[in-house]
């Protein structure tokens, strides 16, 4: 969720978030040599709200004097546990030997949990892919290391590094991952709709779920979801979560106008507008022609611009979809 889980995605979700409902919120990626240096109130992908809590800051890191460092820092801003990123494909976390890159060599990755638990009080997890090849006996081992190192919980997506997003998400590898370890094990991975959700409790008996990408275009799945626990409403809310495919188009118009305006006030102008396209990037796939929508934002520039267009786009009976295979 590099650029997206920032602290107007995450005040937007909250809006969606059942009454007595607790989760866990992970912040986007933060850099270990970077970070102790930075000022994490200025820094855009370590601003937070002051009401927040159970924050998990995501670390990129290898080295322990780094590490340390950073850990301390976090516990200061606020962190409620410390997540170590072994799952990002991305170029410029690969080039470093971070995110996924860690999954190559599974004594050192083991190394990086240990000091990373040497350096803090706080619980520490990792959020892992599948690897490069999703071998079996590879993963077991993998992940027995983790454990063995002090990680208190897994978050596990089941997707080798090549693929990044594409393919499908094998859901018998979080069930391999469950099967052996003691710690808690969070499955991820093709989560787009309620349902899913529970599926994947029943398939691979996982502690915890987490909706990633989903929840750029349909934050009320968190009330949906709710709703299938028994949770009352969110706060400020009645009645039942947005259903169906012309009810979440409009309500999708709407948390549109509410994510602009987030981000103008938590970045300005021209790093929110920045934000507000790649938050409508990945959002616009589940809406019916949701391309059309993608140039509209990418065409008007500037949030002055772009908000009456929004208006007049919403305003046209739309659909969004359940599920897409269309992945950024």
């Amino acid at each position: 969720m590099v650029g997206l889980s920032h602290v107007s995605f995450r005040r937007l979700l909250r809006e969606y978030l059942p009454a007595g409902a607790r989760t866990i919120w992970p912040t986007e990626m933060l850099n270990s040599r970077r970070l102790p240096d930075e000022d994490l109130t200025r820094l855009a992908e370590s601003r937070r709200d002051s009401e927040e809590t159970n924050l998990v800051p995501q670390i990129l890191g290898n080295e322990e004097t780094y590490i340390s460092r950073s850990v301390r820092k976090l516990e200061g801003w606020g962190a409620t546990a410390i997540d170590i990123n072994m799952g990002c494909p991305v170029k410029k976390a690969l080039k470093h030997n971070f995110g996924v890159s860690l999954m190559g060599d599974a004594a050192y990755a083991a190394e990086v949990v240990a000091m990373t638990v040497r350096s803090t009080h706080l619980p520490v997890s990792v959020k892992l892919r599948a690897g490069f090849t999703g071998e079996p006996e590879f993963l077991k081992g993998f992940v027995k290391n983790l454990e063995s190192a002090g990680a208190s919980w897994i978050s596990f997506h089941p997707r080798r590094a090549e693929q990044q997003r594409r393919g499908r998400a094998d859901w018998r590898q979080i069930k391999l991952v469950r099967e052996h370890l003691s710690i808690p094990v969070i499955g991820n991975g093709d989560v787009q709709i309620a349902d899913d959700v529970f599926a994947m409790l029943k398939q691979t008996g996982c502690d915890m779920v987490m909706v990633g990408r989903a929840l750029t275009a349909k934050p009320w799945l968190l009330w949906q979801i709710g709703e299938k626990l028994g949770f009352a409403p969110p706060i400020g809310r009645r009645g039942l979560a947005p259903k169906g495919g012309l009810e979440e188009a409009n309500e999708y118009g709407k948390i549109l106008l509410r994510m602009a305006d987030y981000l103008l006030n938590d970045y300005g102008p021209e790093l929110g507008y920045k934000k507000f396209r790649f938050f409508v990037l990945n959002g616009s796939c589940w809406l019916d022609f949701g391309q059309q929508l993608y140039s509209l934002v990418a065409k008007a520039k500037t949030f002055v611009e772009v908000k009456p267009r929004l208006v007049d786009y919403f305003s046209q009976e739309l659909r969004m979809r359940e599920k897409t295979e269309l992945r950024f």
